[in-house]
């Protein structure tokens, strides 16, 4: 009997290692952010990008939580390129600037979405802190520009599984980004520009600021830049699939 235990031992150990390399060569891994199932996450995601396949689409979005000086002259050379764009705007942002949002909004060349009302780590509030973050900056937003918000983008990039869930509840989709201008680092124009064109690919989600020191200054240059690469510019709304599309484990949004 003692060899016959000694055997299953054995083979437990055996088939553990086998199981175990069956699984990483499958794609199963774990990282800090999800755990991988042959590509699919078994996390929430928000959504990072588009699968668009060859189509040379992209989203440009702005984030609004200080400061106003750049956002006219933004919305200039939107309108000089004849371009589309996304605000994501702070709700403390939208009451201290609401003639510039309802200039937004009214340009009918930018979507306005919610970037939270207080721009809190949402991931360390309760579900009913995370709505009334959410319902308060919405409820502000729709009162300025008359339209319904359906995007959200989390302060910091970060989120939970709650939080995803807290704001598909009240119908949000939440939105991340693939390519990142790090304009509030200050970077020149040119570098601003240099990471996002070589960035940017068919379905790509831009990160910009509204009061980046040089993001006014970049562009005209990413506009141009992505125009001569053959990009077309969408809103993020027109951008998302609604309805049947799975989201894989870097958060792009593919449909089934």
């Amino acid at each position: 009997m003692k060899f016959v235990t000694v055997k299953k031992k054995s083979l437990i150990a055996f088939c553990a290692t086998a199981v175990f390399a069956a699984l990483i060569a499958v794609g199963v891994c774990l990282t800090g952010a999800a755990q991988v199932w042959g590509g699919q996450s078994t996390r929430k995601l928000p959504i990072y990008c588009v699968d668009k396949g060859e189509e040379k689409v992209v989203a440009i979005s702005f984030d609004a939580c200080w400061g106003n000086e750049k956002t006219a002259g933004i919305l200039e050379t939107l309108e000089k390129h004849d371009v589309k764009a996304n605000y994501f705007v702070v709700g403390s942002w939208a009451e201290q600037y609401k003639d510039d949002l309802k200039m937004l909004a009214d340009s009918g060349r930018v979507e306005i979405g919610t970037h939270s009302n207080t721009h809190p780590h949402m991931p360390k509030l309760s579900v009913k802190q995370m709505e009334l973050e959410l319902t308060t900056s919405n409820a502000l937003i729709e009162n300025i520009t008359g339209k319904k918000v359906e995007l959200f983008r989390a302060p910091y990039g970060d989120y939970s599984d709650a939080m995803l869930k807290t704001a598909e509840d009240l119908g949000l989709f939440t939105i991340q980004w693939d390519v990142d201008s790090l304009d509030w680092k200050n970077l020149s124009a040119g570098e601003i520009t240099n990471r996002i064109l070589s960035g940017v690919k068919p379905g790509s989600i831009v990160l910009m600021h509204n009061d980046g020191k040089n993001t006014l200054a970049a562009l005209p240059a990413i506009i141009e830049g992505l125009k001569n690469k053959g990009y077309s510019f969408v809103t993020i709304g027109e951008l998302i699939m609604r309805e049947n599309y799975t989201i894989d484990h870097t958060g792009k949004q593919i449909k089934i």
